[in-house]
């Protein structure tokens, strides 16, 4: 499940060459920088909605709005229709793709949004790719950094894979929801059409169509009234 085509729509992105030769869906961040150098052209078709900060090195393609306070630092290539809301901060190497959405204090680093992602509120984004009509919750992190040295291992079937990235958060496939909270781990892939439940923190592979929940119990009891009568 970890080839390009087994977790994400390849048609849902203009960007396949980044993908082309890439025995596992995360190695495309590893040529991630030198793509978009090499083909990122500096021009905003966009309407921007009071004051944003955008570099030199910029894309954005017609119909896609930029807020108010948004940085966009580049170098990155930001697809149609898109709404990059106030104070979003979209830092080096990035691909959104159409119909996306980047929301309010949102940071975007080193990563692909396919078409239709939408990352709306308080969310951190490292070193990930993210499929087709994929959802981020509010305040969901996509955590790309291990605590401890070395490269970001996914473990698998009682094996471990060598990502050869010291840097990588997930993968969340097609379709997939995270809820409100969730921290995804580094080496994290969610398979197309899983689910993440709020509050959850995450390490690991989700199959394709599971849902990954808390087992913690909630004991409800009754709240007792205390008058305070006159002394």
């Amino acid at each position: 499940m970890f080839r390009p085509n087994e977790i994400l729509d390849l048609s849902q992105t203009e960007h396949l060459a980044l993908f082309e030769g890439c025995e596992y869906a995360w190695d495309a961040l590893k040529k991630l920088s030198d793509y978009i150098v090499h083909n990122v052209r500096s021009e905003l078709r966009n309407r921007c909605v009071g004051g944003a900060w955008i570099g030199d090195k910029v894309f954005i393609g017609e119909g896609t709005v930029v807020e108010d306070g948004a940085m966009i630092k580049g170098p990155a290539i930001i697809g149609r229709n898109c709404e990059i809301r106030h104070n979003a901060y979209v830092r080096e190497h990035v691909i959104i793709g159409d119909g996306c959405l980047v929301g309010n204090s949102c940071e975007l680093k080193h990563c692909v949004l396919f078409n239709n992602v939408q990352v709306p509120h308080f969310n951190y984004v490292g070193d990930s790719i993210l499929g087709h009509r994929a959802h981020l919750g509010a305040g969901v992190k996509v955590s790309n950094v291990k605590l401890v040295p070395g490269n970001v291992i996914v473990h698998w079937e009682g094996a471990d894979i060598d990502t050869g990235l010291r840097k990588f958060g997930a993968v969340i496939g097609d379709e997939a929801e995270i809820g409100c909270n969730a921290v995804l781990n580094p080496g994290s892939v969610i398979g197309r059409r899983s689910l993440v439940y709020p509050n959850l923190s995450w390490r690991g592979v989700l199959p394709e169509g599971n849902i990954a929940k808390n087992a913690a119990l909630i004991q409800v009891i009754a709240r007792h009234h205390h008058e305070s009568g006159n002394q």
